[in-house]
């Protein structure tokens, strides 16, 4: 059982803790402390960025939108499910810059899974935009903590994949000193 519990892997659990609880705490303080609770509600920071109040009743880019108590349910255990494949994966992974990444996608999914366990929708608030000629251009839909987690960890998953060969790999995975 002590093999299961390397020390690179208690890392990966504990940033998925991190992440999940930062993405949570995140929310509270933006719907909470700073009262932005309605949709369109809307906090203006830089010209680039806003935090804007917005709920997502779908998954990534609100795809699969959840338009019925059946679909929420079948949502949060789709990607329960989801999170459960990346849980195992992190537990047989030996490579730590392989397990931070899945740990990122694993915090990262916890967080909007309770969203969606506890409220139906996920809470989506940073708002990163571009002025162009009057009109504003988002690169990206508003997100949460929680989405920018997944999307750095499936990042530094496929660019360890593409970019890493076996001999790097070999010599990120933890020593004997990190596995114990």
């Amino acid at each position: 059982m002590s093999s299961l519990f390397t020390r690179a892997r208690l890392l990966g659990l504990a940033l998925a803790a991190l992440v999940a609880t930062f993405d949570q705490s995140t929310k509270w303080y933006v719907t909470r402390e700073l009262g932005l609770n309605r949709i369109g509600d809307k906090l203006e920071l830089l010209p680039f960025f806003d935090l804007t109040y917005t709920r997502n009743y779908g998954v990534s880019l609100g795809m699969l939108e959840a338009t019925s108590m059946e679909m929420r349910w079948l949502l949060v255990l789709l990607t329960a499910g989801i999170a459960l494949v990346v849980l195992v994966w992190l537990m047989r992974e030996k490579r730590l810059g392989d397990i931070l990444g899945l740990a990122l996608i694993l915090g990262g999914a916890i967080g909007n899974i309770y969203d969606r366990f506890t409220l139906g929708f996920v809470t989506d608030f940073a708002d990163l935009h571009v002025h162009i000629a009057g009109d504003i251009f988002r690169p990206f839909l508003i997100f949460n903590v929680a989405d920018a987690a997944i999307t750095i960890g499936v990042v530094v998953i496929l660019a360890r994949a593409l970019f890493v060969s076996e001999k790097d790999a070999d010599s990120d995975a933890p020593s004997s000193a990190l596995e114990n």
